[in-house]
């Protein structure tokens, strides 16, 4: 079990964006970033600003970013944005830096949208952000996200993984981290998994294939756990059968189950992702599940349970987290992880952003919004 010196909770969408910055310029030798998409617009460049001038300082920078995230990022793009980045790419490569996309091994898995999802940020400082957000405005301005700064021996445990997700990681790299953190007093015991389906699947990638995902494993255990309260914030709730019923099964027995996710309107270029988490909007609300939408979006990845166990990270509940991205979280039983998810929670209960969702309202909705869900909502795993 990794442990960690430090936690420190990153809910403020500025203080995660200035911790993110300080740690790039700071960096002496070496800095390692994985995110699911870049988008050119103001925070994607002061970014890559920061990582191409690292890198000319003598860092060694390591950049990866998924090919298929950033393909759905594009269509968020102009043209000359999407231009403008692949030559902020070949830049931070000219001046020696690593930028990998990152595409799974068979054609199946990259049809199907397969790739990597997590969010992980470390440098020989011993410090890794490890968040739900990617490096875009609707990151920092928009969405409410989730990350945690940590030091200590769960920042080496981070950056070894990031070869799981298909980046290049300097061994030295790792033995100086190790080094770094070896003397250090720890305390904040952590469990960290972490799945990359796609080097589990043969040439049919995700058709078919059933697991294990030990991320998904480990939020059913977690629900089936819980004995008075299961708190649940993600981007669109719509996961697998297995883990829809284990929720629903808390639910039955009693457990107060709050589910924050996002509104139908917070996703500007499509709402099938929202339509996708409404077809279980029946069965939630006859068994008891509380559920709120947000209506400038929720992004981030938390689980509480009884108030004494937190889990967060990139794992969205939905069928892609647990059979085509790879996804990872954190957890604990510590206060000092569990409070700061609790307050976020408390927070999201009563904010005016936050609309809760009743049969009643349910049944308000528009026909043709009606209409929508009967028809697409059948196709849930693709959307």
């Amino acid at each position: 079990m990794p442990t960690a010196s430090a936690l420190l909770p990153l809910w403020n969408r500025g203080a995660e964006w200035e911790r993110r910055l300080a740690m790039v310029r700071s960096a002496q030798s070496f800095l390692y970033l994985t995110t699911f998409y870049i988008e050119h617009d103001a925070y994607g460049i002061e970014m890559l600003s920061a990582l191409i001038e690292a890198q000319r300082r003598g860092v060694a920078v390591t950049l990866l970013v998924d090919a298929f995230g950033q393909r759905l990022g594009g269509v968020l793009m102009s043209r000359a944005q999407r231009t403008a980045l692949a030559q902020a790419f070949a830049a931070l490569r000219s001046a020696g830096g690593r930028v990998t996309l990152y595409q799974p091994p068979f054609r199946a898995q990259r049809v199907l949208g397969g790739g990597q999802h997590v969010k992980i940020q470390v440098s020989d400082a011993g410090e890794a952000i490890f968040a739900s957000s990617n490096i875009t405005k609707s990151s920092f301005e928009g969405w409410n996200e989730y990350a945690v700064a940590v030091q200590g021996p769960i920042a080496r445990v981070l950056l070894e993984s990031c070869r799981e997700l298909g980046a290049w990681v300097d061994p030295v790299h790792v033995d100086r981290l190790g080094a770094a953190v070896n003397d250090t007093a720890t305390g904040l015991d952590l469990d960290y998994w972490l799945c990359n389906p796609n080097r589990h699947q043969g040439w049919m990638g995700p058709l078919g294939w059933t697991g294990p995902n030990v991320v998904t494993d480990r939020m059913i255990d977690m629900a089936d756990a819980a004995q008075r309260s299961l708190q649940i914030t993600s981007f669109y709730f719509k996961p697998i059968p297995p883990l829809l019923d284990a929720v629903l099964r808390a639910a039955r027995r009693g457990v107060r189950v709050e589910v924050y996710h996002s509104h139908r309107d917070a996703l500007p270029a499509t709402d099938l992702a929202w339509i996708g988490a409404a077809t279980n909007y029946a069965r939630l609300l006859d068994a008891g599940v509380v559920i709120y939408e947000n209506l400038h979006g929720e992004h981030s990845k938390i689980v509480v349970v009884d108030d004494r166990w937190a889990a967060f990270g990139s794992y969205n509940f939905e069928d892609a987290a647990h059979d085509r991205l790879a996804e990872a979280m954190l957890a604990s039983g510590d206060p000092r992880a569990i409070d700061p998810a609790r307050a976020i929670i408390d927070d999201l209960r009563g904010h005016p952003d936050n609309l809760r969702v009743t049969l009643e309202s349910y049944d308000r909705l528009p026909a043709r919004v009606k209409a929508r869900i009967a028809r697409y909502g059948r196709f849930k795993w693709w959307i």
